[in-house]
C-alpha cells in the first residue's frame, strides 16, 4: 500500500513490506520504487522490512519540490528511516547512491550500513578516451539528450544501460517509466537531476563509518571502466569499511537485470550489518 510522508515542502510516496531489521532501497532518476520490485520479495523472505521510496518528484511522489541534489535526497531518506523507526540499511542507486553515502555520514547513528549500486559518487571529469568505448558514447548521447528534456533520449539511454539479458517484463518496464515522465512535472525532475553534480557526496565519502557494499555492472554505459570506478569509491573511504562486487554483463541496473545476483551479494552483507 502507498503510504506518503511530508518533507522539505512536498509528499514522498514509499510503502513497506516485510517484518525484521529495516532495509530502505531508493531508485535512480527517471525511475520509481518498481525498479527493485524483483530485490524486495526476495529481501521479505530473507526476514526483512523492506521500504521501497519514490524520490522526490519521481514515481508517485510530489512534483513540488525545488531542490534535487544528493544532499536533497540524503534529506528525504533520513527522514523516511527516523519515521518508520530506524536504523536502517539504505540501499541507493545510481544518483541515490551517492545520497546514502551523504545520509551514512550525516547521520550515522540511523544508517548501519549502505549498498550502492552502481553509484554516481564521485565527480566525473570528461574524458576522450572513455568515448572510444562504443557503449559510453551511445549513452552519453542519450543522456544529453534527456538533459534537454527528450522522453524519447531518456528511453533510449535505457536501451543501452541494459545489454544482453533483459527483465520479461521489459516492454511493460519502458510503457510505464514513459508514462510516468510525460506526467506534468516529472520529466522537468529528470533535467534537474541530471545537472546536480555529485561532488556533495563525493566529500563525504572519507566520513563514512559504517559497512558498505558497491556494487557495478561491468558492462555499465556510464563509465568505460566500471570496476575501476567502483574501486576508487572503495578507495576514498577509510580503510576496511567498503568493498567491491561485479556483476557480469550487467549495465547501469543490475538490480532489474540480474536480481538474483545482486541480492547474492547483498545478503551475507546485510546478515553482517545486522550482527554488528
Amino acid at each position: 500500500m502507498t503510504e506518503f510522508l511530508n518533507v522539505d515542502g512536498g509528499r514522498i510516496a514509499y510503502e513497506v513490506s516485510g517484518e525484521g531489521p529495516l532495509v530502505v532501497l531508493a531508485p535512480g532518476m527517471g525511475e520509481s520504487r518498481d525498479a527493485y520490485r524483483f530485490v524486495v520479495p526476495q529481501l521479505v523472505s530473507a526476514g526483512y522490512r523492506v521500504a521501497v521510496t519514490d524520490l522526490r518528484g519521481a514515481g508517485e511522489s510530489d512534483v513540488t519540490f525545488t531542490g534535487f541534489t544528493r544532499t536533497d535526497i540524503a534529506g528525504d531518506l533520513v527522514a523516511l528511516i527516523r519515521h518508520l523507526g530506524g536504523p536502517a540499511v539504505l540501499v541507493g542507486h545510481s544518483i541515490s547512491g551517492g545520497a546514502v553515502t551523504i545520509a551514512a555520514a550525516t547521520a550515522p547513528e540511523l544508517v548501519s550500513a549502505i549498498v550502492e549500486l552502481a553509484p554516481f559518487t564521485r565527480a566525473q571529469a570528461f574524458s576522450v578516451a572513455a568515448l572510444r568505448v562504443k557503449r559510453v558514447r551511445q549513452g552519453s548521447v542519450h543522456l544529453a539528450g534527456a538533459m534537454f528534456g527528450s522522453v524519447k533520449q531518456w528511453l533510449a539511454y535505457l536501451e543501452v544501460s541494459y545489454p544482453g539479458q533483459r527483465p520479461a517484463d521489459w516492454t511493460g518496464q519502458l510503457a510505464r517509466i514513459e508514462a510516468n515522465l510525460r506526467e506534468p512535472g516529472r520529466m522537468k525532475t529528470l533535467q534537474k537531476m541530471t545537472q546536480s553534480t555529485p561532488a556533495d557526496a563525493g566529500a563525504q565519502l572519507g566520513s563514512v563509518r559504517c559497512p558498505a557494499l558497491i556494487i557495478e555492472g561491468t558492462l555499465d554505459p556510464d563509465w568505460a571502466d566500471p570496476k575501476a570506478e567502483g574501486e576508487a569509491i572503495v578507495a576514498a573511504m577509510p580503510a576496511g569499511v567498503a568493498t567491491l562486487a561485479l556483476v557480469e554483463g550487467a549495465g547501469h541496473y543490475p538490480h532489474t537485470q540480474f536480481p538474483d545476483q545482486v541480492v547474492t551479494h547483498m545478503l551475507p552483507f546485510l546478515a553482517a550489518a545486522v550482527r554488528a
